[in-house]
C-alpha cells in the first residue's frame, strides 16, 4: 500500500533542526578564533625556542599571556567537543552507545579544559 502521509508528516519526529544553524556557526567562529590564538602561541614557541624552564614559567605566568591562553584553551576544546558532537552523532548507531558517548564527550572536554586552565592559573598566581 502506498504510503499517504504528506511530506511534512514523514518528516516529523526524525529529529529537531532548532540547534542545528547555532551548532554550525559555532564551529565555524571557534575555528576562526583559534587560527589567530594557535599562531600567537606557536610564535611564542617559537621564540622561546632553546629557553630554560624559568623563562618559559616566566612568560607563561604573565597576566595577558596567561589571558591568551585561557582564550585558547577555551576555544579549542568547545571547537573539539563540537566536532566530536559531530562525528559521535553521524558515526555512533546505537542510541544508548550513542547517549553514553555524547555524555562522554562532555566530561572529556571538561575535563581537558579544567586542568588546562588550572595549570595555566598557577603559573599566572604562582
Amino acid at each position: 500500500m502506498a504510503d499517504m502521509r504528506t511530506p511534512l508528516s514523514r518528516a516529523r519526529g526524525l529529529g529537531s533542526a532548532k540547534k542545528g544553524t547555532e551548532h554550525f556557526w559555532m564551529q565555524r567562529v571557534t575555528a576562526l578564533a583559534n587560527i589567530p590564538l594557535t599562531v600567537f602561541l606557536v610564535g611564542a614557541l617559537v621564540v622561546h625556542a632553546g629557553s630554560d624552564y624559568t623563562t618559559m614559567t616566566g612568560f607563561l605566568g604573565h597576566p595577558f599571556i596567561g589571558v591568551v591562553m585561557l582564550l585558547l584553551i577555551f576555544s579549542a576544546c568547545y571547537h573539539m567537543r563540537l566536532g566530536l558532537q559531530v562525528v559521535i552523532e553521524d558515526y555512533v548507531h546505537g542510541e544508548a552507545t550513542k547517549l553514553l558517548a555524547l555524555i562522554a564527550n562532555q566530561f572529556f572536554t571538561l575535563t581537558i579544559a579544567v586542568a588546562c586552565a588550572l595549570a595555566v592559573a598557577k603559573l599566572v598566581i604562582g
